[in-house]
């Protein structure tokens, strides 16, 4: 069932006026159609070229699996005490409700015919459908439509597709909405845009530029991409200079703990946006391998006192319950405003499982996916089978007790939507606590000390006095999502600003953590500017710190170095020691 509203939905516009050339010519596999006559019982199946099952040379697949409750989580709302962790406890703490693993069991043959419960490796190492493990696409779409995004207001919902993970989904809807374009074949008029964050992804821009895409930055602020202002999406657009090439017609946005910059969109700020794409005709990808992780405690009391703005982060407060507290405590997708279907989200298991799975799937408007169906056919054909049928075991678990498998509960039955959404509070609630220790340890050490010393003459005595000033050395907004810290330098307090061009001083910075005692690694913010003339301009003024990637009690440490480093830099007043370290 689809979300129920006070009018009767509409169904999404036609958008197939934005399909690439190549994805318009796109035939369905003519192969498809040999599928409905496969499932005929006691048929022989000359047709095929698959190989023999009974010779794949995996007779299971095993593992030892975390339970659901692994990790404790956080309250789902600032204030709240459910999930509070005592004052000292590890962020990677057990639950309490049990630790141990669990095993997961994937047969060669599970006995069963029902297609959407048949989780086995005859099946899952034969060739399949490009939409994904008839199981697992069957659990990640009911996920999709009635828990992440059960308020999408067009007509009949969305459908999936599974991919390789958001790499491999956002190439496919690159490939399925803009033409490729070539400076010697094609006037500069037929070149297509990308409208991006100002900081972004890289991933996002070097898969588009070799397709000759003209990358336009939007203007950020501490929320994400701004509607309006100079720089903000709806300047941009006005006053597009057709100079460039054509007025883009797609947008690509990380929204909930934007990497690198850790902002988060409110759903007032996301309503700003869409209009303008509304207006514009433009399709949103939403990249969101963040969206659980959502931090309610910086919101509040705490985050008042260090008179930072409190933000806007708004859930849907009508509507349909995802089922789930920690669901619908989360800002909503864009999809939850998508009248027009104009959406295309990207979703992952890199974040929430592993990034080795190559695995996620997106969720759009059916005939949006029915193009991207039409790329996977002929390229990568489906995600890897061993990944798929483990996942799916995982959550799904065994048909019946005469099965042959094991899920991932401990009973041998699988997670189920229940335990997939209990592992993501607990990994919201790990990642959350590392969070506000490193920050903690970053807002205690921002500020340094410094005395200047003064004298005063009189007729037979000198006095001298010391001034004490409290200069800044960087700055951060606590990260309301994600994994990292966007760390702003102010160079402009170093004492060798003067003598030291901005870039080079940065640099010597970035130089100076990364050797003893202090030994961090930082990610310069030119890495994530958009287009070189943001790297230039102001792109070197920002650092990237993952507190995700180290181990718990490296968090800690590093953090400290980070700052010591930093404090130690600003001692350094003299120009041939700079020099030495800039080499």
């Amino acid at each position: 069932m689809h979300a129920p509203s006070a009018h009767k939905a509409s169904p999404p516009l036609d958008l197939s006026h934005h399909f690439s050339r190549t994805s318009k010519a796109r035939k369905e596999s003519s192969v498809k159609d040999f599928y409905k006559y496969f499932a005929i019982p006691g048929i022989a199946n000359l047709a095929g070229g698959l190989p023999n099952a009974s010779l794949f040379p995996y007779d299971t697949l095993e593992a030892s699996v975390a339970l659901p409750e692994r990790f404790k989580p956080t309250p789902n709302r600032p204030g709240g005490s459910s999930g509070s962790i005592p004052q000292g406890t590890s962020a990677t703490s057990v639950a309490e409700e049990d630790p141990s693993p669990a095993r997961l069991l994937v047969p060669k043959f599970s006995g069963t015919s029902n297609r959407l419960r048949e989780i086995d490796l005859k099946t899952a190492l034969q060739y399949g459908t490009a939409q994904g493990y008839p199981p697992l696409y069957t659990f990640l779409r009911q996920f999709a439509r009635e828990n992440m995004h059960p308020n999408i207001p067009y007509e009949n919902g969305p459908e999936i597709v599974l991919t390789c993970g958001s790499t491999d989904g956002f190439n496919k809807s690159i490939e399925t909405l803009c033409n490729e374009w070539s400076a010697e074949r094609q006037p500069l008029c037929e070149r297509e845009g990308l409208l991006v964050e100002e900081f972004c992804y890289m991933n996002a821009v070097q898969c588009a530029s070799p397709r000759g895409l003209h990358i336009v930055p939007i203007g950020m602020d501490d929320e994400g991409m701004r509607a309006f202002g100079p720089g903000g999406l709806l300047d941009v657009l006005s006053n597009w200079d057709k100079s460039k090439g054509k007025q883009p017609h797609l947008m690509y946005t990380v929204t909930i703990g934007q990497n690198p910059t850790s902002c988060t969109l409110s759903l007032q700020r996301r309503k700003e946006l869409y209009k303008i794409c509304q207006t514009f005709d433009i399709i949103i990808v939403e990249d969101d391998p963040y969206w659980y992780l959502q931090f309610p405690s910086v919101i509040g009391p705490d985050i008042a006192q260090r008179y930072f703005p409190e933000p806007l982060l708004d859930t849907a407060k009508t509507g349909r319950s995802s089922g789930f507290d920690f669901l619908d405590s989360l800002v909503p997708s864009y999809l939850s405003i998508d009248d027009d279907g104009r959406v295309v989200r990207l979703d992952t298991f890199s974040k929430t499982i592993a990034p080795g799975c190559r695995l996620g799937w997106i969720t759009a408007q059916p005939a949006l996916i029915d193009r991207i169906l039409r790329i996977t056919e002929v390229s990568t054909q489906q995600p890897s089978g061993f990944v798929q049928s483990i996942v799916a075991e995982h959550l799904i678990g065994p048909y019946d007790l005469h099965d042959g498998g094991r899920g991932g509960g401990k009973d041998g039955k699988g997670w189920a939507v229940e335990g997939w959404v209990r592992w993501l509070a607990g990994l919201r609630g790990t990642y959350e606590r590392r969070m506000k220790k490193m920050c903690g340890i970053l807002e205690g050490g921002k500020y340094v000390l410094e005395s200047t010393e003064f004298c005063s003459k009189g007729n037979t005595t000198t006095e001298s006095w010391n001034i004490i000033n409290k200069v800044q050395m960087y700055s951060f907004i606590w990260p309301r999502g994600g994994m990292f810290v966007w760390v702003k330098i102010n160079l402009s307090t170093h004492p060798l600003y003067a003598k030291i061009e901005p870039t080079k001083l940065s640099h010597a910075l970035w130089l100076h953590l990364t050797t003893k005692p202090h030994l961090v690694l930082v990610a310069p913010g030119t890495l994530f500017s958009a287009t070189l003339e943001i790297a230039e301009r102001r792109g070197f003024e920002f650092y990237r710190l993952c507190f995700a990637a180290v181990e718990d009690d490296e968090v800690e440490s590093a953090s400290r170095r980070f700052v010591e480093g930093i404090n130690s830099f600003w001692a350094k007043d003299d120009l041939d020691e700079m020099k030495k370290v800039l080499g």
